[in-house]
């Protein structure tokens, strides 16, 4: 359990601590006699608040964590399971050349049965416990990278990011017999056959602003192949996004939004490119409209047993963000077009901020912590609190400077 005073957090940083200790401990990141297990999107998540507590406390020991994590990630995910009957790197590279580049055959999920084969018929409900390779997962550990490419001062993270950028768009994306692009939602673990056709509502506007990220990174690091460079990706996810209604009231996919509006911003400022300003004012407006209808389905007033708690944590994290928005916009007006209908959007969002509040607090008290709903995701719900008390991390663009 984690220990919490209702009446207020006396100290995040140490809270933060603590979970993120327990969860590699958990998850054996630091080997001994456990086996290590690994979760993509948990431990993209984990890499960004190990990050944020090293560049907060200055203690070594943090980034030496993240490092060893991204390390464990790519040996286990980026390779084929322990119950395959095929072994070595998912990407088919030999051993030398798949640690040259272990993220070119993008990472597996991590689920804990072995994906469906391509002559097995399909079943829903399996295949959310059966492994494979998420989009959005594979976003998230992209800015993982990146973030620990900017701490660490070695390329080589960037440069996987920008691999797996690549992959990832080749793999996912197809054209429609109508020439238009489309994306599926799950691959099969060497990327070879869709799992699940359908596209995900946000992946292509969530691996567009990514691929942002790392096209402004990629631009400011001389060394790196202008190969890497990802104008194709960049051109095909902005279409499928823009044809896509952005509207949800998912709190994770609301979360989610507004995170990427919050990276969007930056690299706005960054980039003074202000015909951004339109989609962020999108992204906004989407944001704004889930969360209405968010609120009028009252899960928050659920018990704990009839709650997610991550998809929870999904939405506080991107209001946290909201605070940051309106902040850069006030400072840069001239960077935007429409500063005051952005801001107008950014006071209404800014309304919902409390819930932060109230979701952290929700779940940090002992009793829903022993709610089943808790403890079967346990690993994902305490690193996405983690990131829910101190977003910083997770929340910034590598390389940007206020």
């Amino acid at each position: 359990m984690i220990k919490y005073q209702m009446e207020g957090i006396v100290d995040k940083t140490a809270v933060i601590e603590t979970i993120m200790k327990d969860f590699a401990r958990r998850t054996c990141l630091n080997g001994g006699e456990c086996q290590p297990v690994r979760y993509l999107w948990t431990d993209a998540f984990a890499v960004c608040n190990f990050i944020d507590l090293f560049q907060k406390m200055g203690d070594p020991y943090y980034k030496e964590e993240a490092i060893i994590l991204v390390d464990q990630v790519h040996h286990i995910l980026g390779r084929h399971r322990d119950d395959d009957e095929r072994s070595g790197w998912i990407s088919g590279l030999d051993e030398e050349e798949g640690e040259k580049h272990p993220t070119i055959g993008g990472l597996r999920i991590g689920k804990k049965q072995n994906e469906r084969k391509k002559d097995e018929p399909y079943d829903e409900r399996a295949e959310w416990e059966q492994d494979g390779q998420y989009y959005h997962y594979l976003t998230k550990w992209m800015h993982a990278l990146d973030l620990v490419s900017e701490v660490t001062g070695d390329r080589k993270y960037r440069r996987w990011a920008l691999e797996l950028a690549h992959t990832a768009y080749e793999k996912f994306t197809y054209e429609t017999p109508a020439n238009s692009k489309r994306m599926y939602w799950k691959m099969s673990i060497d990327l070879s056959y869709p799992l699940v056709p359908s596209m995900g509502q946000h992946d292509a506007l969530d691996g567009y602003i990514t691929s942002l990220e790392l096209d402004w990174s990629a631009s400011r690091d001389r060394n790196l192949p202008e190969a890497l460079r990802l104008e194709t990706p960049l051109a095909g996810l902005r279409l499928m996004a823009q044809s896509i209604n952005w509207e949800s009231d998912d709190p994770l996919g609301i979360g989610g939004v507004l995170s990427d509006a919050s990276v969007l911003t930056q690299l706005i400022v960054e980039s003074r490119e202000s015909e951004l300003s339109n989609m962020l004012f999108k992204m906004l407006y989407y944001a704004l409209k889930g969360i209405k209808a968010f609120m009028q389905t009252e899960t928050l007033q659920y018990p704990a047993e009839y709650r997610l708690a991550f998809r929870e944590f999904g939405l506080s994290i991107g209001l946290h963000g909201v605070a940051k928005i309106q902040e850069l916009i006030s400072r840069h007006t001239g960077y935007f077009e429409e500063p005051a209908h952005l801001q107008k959007l950014l006071e209404e969002l800014e309304a919902y901020h409390p819930l932060c509040d109230y979701i952290e607090k929700f779940w940090m008290d002992e009793g829903n912590q022993r709610s089943p709903t808790w403890i079967e995701h346990l690993d994902i719900n305490a690193v996405m609190l983690a990131t829910s008390l101190d977003p910083d991390g997770y929340l910034h663009v590598p390389g940007f400077r206020e």
